[in-house]
């Protein structure tokens, strides 16, 4: 049984993380999860990566009351990438759980009035963007009086100076007595005192980030010009004899482009991105897991739950934008004690950003280069002085 069972979490969740291959909470989802379920206000810090949407979803699934048809629950993120992203794992989580917990995704620039009909159906949980939420609620079409719990993701982002009064105006429409929790791999004193604005008493949970890699995973970087990244992507695959691939970017804008350059040079791609409709994302991941397609790209959001077996290599076309992404990138090879390699293809300044990165992951990061149709260690000099 799931270690889970011991944070509270009932049998039909625990039972659907078994499912899923997860039996041992993180950090934060240790210390958020009895919290969350006895009702009390939550302020959470963790690093990217350390699992913080299990650490509100679970508690959120287990005290839904999912014999009444009304809306319970709002999650509000930032990007329609992540709330996409949140709502498939709500998704899932339901389906293996066996729960009748349903949830509607209600973002911008969509089609408002078929979100309007998702709503009749009065889904349990709502996520999505804060400015398309409140606008629903300014027309009655969602009823804030029956939210008990909002759940602000990426709480940085949200409780900044632009984003601050739509998400102010959404949780001033609910109950009083609603339950508040928030999360975020940053929090600044300015965002710290408008949560406590909105929050009862919250307890706050702060935890260091996990920055211990696998020791079976390899790290090498190339350096070249960013017009030549795909044509070195495109030699290495040939001379590594890479059978699949992730390659990571870090925008979802760029997965498209990163598929047809890759296609064009005769390599089989596709792309998975929090915004693709569920059909299609599926698509792309059953053609990668039966073979059908080589690489698989993917931004880090896009990426999130993801857990592909027997993935040999990982590819950073993009570098991450900071040394906990880079982990959590590469964590999805070396698994289950196989060896992996994680491979960034940089310009200058990335590899000098990336030695820094090694740094602070106690990481060996060696630059290499091709020569002759051979991996090479690159002759000694600065990384980033091209």
């Amino acid at each position: 049984m799931s270690d889970f069972t011991g944070l509270g979490i009932n049998e039909s969740l625990s039972t659907g993380l078994d499912k899923a291959g997860i039996t041992t909470p993180t950090g934060i989802q240790a210390e958020v999860i009895p919290l969350a379920l006895s009702g009390r206000d939550v302020i959470g810090q963790s690093a990217t990566g350390t699992g913080k949407t299990l650490a509100y979803l679970l508690p959120l699934l287990q005290k839904i009351d999912a014999a009444k048809r009304e809306t319970q629950a709002i999650i509000l993120a930032p990007t329609h990438e992540l709330a996409m992203q949140i709502y498939r794992q709500i998704e899932t989580l339901a389906e293996n759980a066996g729960l009748p917990v349903t949830a509607a995704p209600i973002i911008g620039q969509v089609n408002i009035a078929r979100q309007i009909d998702m709503l009749k159906g009065k889904p349990h949980i709502i996520v999505g963007s804060g400015g398309r939420i409140l606008e629903l609620i300014q027309k009655r079409k969602i009823n804030a009086q029956t939210i008990r719990t909002i759940i602000i993701d990426e709480a940085d982002r949200l409780l900044d100076d632009m984003n601050w009064p739509t998400v102010k105006a959404v949780v001033k429409a609910t109950m009083r007595d609603r339950q508040m929790l928030l999360f975020s791999a940053t929090i600044t004193p300015a965002a710290l005192a408008r949560a406590k604005e909105l929050m009862r008493d919250p307890e706050f949970i702060v935890l260091k980030g996990q920055t211990d890699i696998p020791a079976d995973i390899s790290h090498m970087y190339f350096v070249c010009e960013q017009r030549e990244k795909i044509e070195v992507l495109r030699k290495l695959a040939a001379h590594l004899n890479v059978e699949q691939a992730l390659v990571f970017v870090n925008h979802s804008e760029t997965i498209e482009t990163t598929v047809m350059k890759l296609t064009y040079h005769g390599l089989t791609a596709a792309g998975i991105s929090g915004t693709a409709v569920k059909a299609d994302r599926q698509k792309a991941l059953e053609d990668f897991r039966h073979g059908k397609v080589r690489f698989l790209i993917a931004s880090d959001l896009a990426a999130r739950g993801l857990d592909i077996p027997g993935v040999a290599h990982i590819f950073n076309l993009e570098l991450a934008e900071d040394p906990q992404i880079y982990l959590h990138r590469v964590g999805r090879t070396g698994r289950a004690g196989r060896s992996g390699t994680a491979i960034s293809i940089v310009t200058g300044k990335e590899a000098a950003l990336l030695v820094k990165f090694a740094k602070v992951l106690k990481i060996a990061a060696a630059e290499k280069r091709l020569l002759r149709g051979r991996v090479v260690d690159s002759t000694p000099q600065r990384p980033g002085s091209k």
